[in-house]
């Protein structure tokens, strides 16, 4: 925890907090102070150019972007922090019981985890998504948060292999505590520099995932709204209407520089302190 403490104080973090900060801010505030809705119609203005009445201009149907986007953003967030938030739950959970309890237990939950390691993530999504098109996107968080996991998990698990032998534990077992007392009141609070990193570049990876998905016409799709739909709408005028186009790319890079930044400065900080204990 102190690592993680340590790390808000370093440059690359201040910036990616106080990106993120301006970010959400614009997702979720944003819309209730803009001049138009996401779904507002100006026909009037039809492709038009950023200008003073459409700060990021408008789309083919008179759309403005900028609501739009905003509107893009905070779904595309929504759907990044559940799944990093969700994956490295099931990280945690895996591998410490894993790490902990050993034998056949461990056998199992390693074999389901190399299993969805060789899986391919992408066929698998385009299997599911048809069954899920037109359903709440708490599906394509769930399939998102399946793929997010296995990694993490496997590192969670050589950790508690090794915490599982110290003093402490021993201690703790002297005392009866049982099996899911030890993993979260001994375990977990060591791997929290970890788990805390681990959910912070999963928001980013999430995000892209979205992305990527609905742009392929697997995940979100009109009329909801994600910046992956944006970035799929705005292809085809790439080159003839720019802003279309860039104005979905620009919030999802911005968005992935914040997380990247903030992710940076923790394993960096991370580091320093092993480095420091060993």
């Amino acid at each position: 925890m102190k690592a993680a403490l340590a790390a808000l104080r370093r440059p690359q973090a201040i910036t990616g907090v106080a990106l993120l900060v301006v970010l959400w801010g614009a997702a979720f505030v944003g819309p209730l102070t803009a001049s138009y809705g996401h779904e507002e119609l100006d026909h009037s203005a039809l492709l038009s150019p950023p200008s003073g009445e459409h700060w990021l201009g408008t789309s083919r149907l008179g759309e403005d972007l900028l609501a739009q986007c905003l509107r893009g953003l905070q779904k595309s967030l929504l759907v990044g922090v559940c799944v990093a938030l969700v994956s490295t739950l099931l990280a945690a959970v895996v591998g410490t019981v894993a790490g902990y309890v050993g034998g056949r237990v461990d056998r199992l939950l390693m074999w389901a985890t190399d299993a969805l390691l060789v899986l391919p993530a992408v066929l698998v999504v385009a299997v599911v998504s048809p069954a899920l098109r037109g359903r709440s996107w708490v599906w394509l968080v769930l399939v998102l948060a399946a793929f997010q996991w296995m990694l993490t998990a496997r590192v969670v698990r050589a950790r508690t292999l090794s915490l599982r032998e110290r003093d402490f534990v021993h201690a703790a077992r002297f005392m009866g505590l049982g099996t899911a007392q030890v993993i979260a009141r001994h375990l977990l609070p060591h791997m929290a520099p970890l788990l805390i990193i681990d959910c912070t570049v999963n928001v980013g990876t999430a995000v892209l995932g979205e992305a990527g998905l609905s742009y392929f016409g697997l995940g979100i799709q009109p009329p909801d709204v994600s910046l992956g739909t944006l970035l799929a709408t705005g292809t085809g005028s790439a080159l003839t209407y720019p802003w279309v186009f860039l104005a979905p790319v620009g919030f999802l890079v911005a968005t992935v520089t914040a997380v990247g930044l903030l992710g940076e400065a923790l394993r960096a900080s991370l580091g320093e302190e092993e480095g420091h204990g060993g």
